[in-house]
């Protein structure tokens, strides 16, 4: 046991923090994001010795967008100190669809050119999917959740793919624990909605009117 512990230490901390970040973000607690934070240090040990490059690269860039998320979630609490949970414009579908699919061409072309990547395709679109992901639940949109699932399921093929079978299995546990949180933020926006409108101050009747 000893001896497997230390050979996957990575995979085994990764799947840690890992679950507990996801779990966390669910719930809409911010310390989600310094648990994130030490999740992306071990995944950028774990994907450099894989040669998943872009995907290691991806874990520095959460590294910045943990820090900027921690500090936008702070300034945006409930009265319960939750996040508060917000839609995502309809204007921002095709800008983050077209920035995933140049992200994705880009991220492959450098993969191809300058590493010894053999999965270029899939390590790309991943990257670059999880990104628009991680954008999106910086941002506190309910729709991130549809997005991760989409995502992590293309990620457990790719660790399978890769033998990284610990790593597969973590990202099974967080298409799980997405649906958990797809609910509970439908759950959460309901109650925000329904607060917003139980105060909202009525419109006064205009003179003359009945009122029908």
């Amino acid at each position: 046991m000893g001896d497997w512990l230390a050979s996957n230490w990575t995979e085994v901390l990764g799947f840690g923090t890992g679950a507990a970040c996801v779990f966390l973000a669910a719930r809409r607690n911010i310390w989600n994001f310094p648990l994130g934070i030490a999740n992306n240090l071990v995944f950028i040990v774990l994907f450099f010795g894989a040669a998943l490059y872009a995907d290691l690269g991806l874990q520095i860039v959460y590294l910045v967008l943990g820090v900027t998320g921690w500090y936008g979630w702070s300034r945006h609490r409930a009265a319960d100190d939750r996040a508060l949970i917000t839609r995502m414009p309809r204007r921002s579908i095709l800008p983050l669809a077209l920035a995933a699919v140049a992200g994705t061409a880009i991220i492959a072309l450098a993969l191809h050119s300058y590493t010894d990547s053999t999965t270029e395709i899939a390590d790309a679109a991943t990257t670059a999917v999880s990104l628009v992901a991680q954008y999106m639940l910086n941002r506190r949109w309910l729709e991130n959740w549809f997005v991760w699932i989409a995502v992590d399921v293309a990620y457990v093929g790719l660790f399978l793919y890769k033998g990284l079978n610990i790593t597969a299995a973590l990202y099974l546990l967080f298409i799980g624990l997405c649906v958990f949180g797809l609910r509970g933020w439908l759950r959460a926006r309901a109650q925000q909605t329904g607060a917003a409108t139980a105060v909202a101050p009525r419109q006064p009747v205009p003179a003359g009117s009945t009122g029908a």
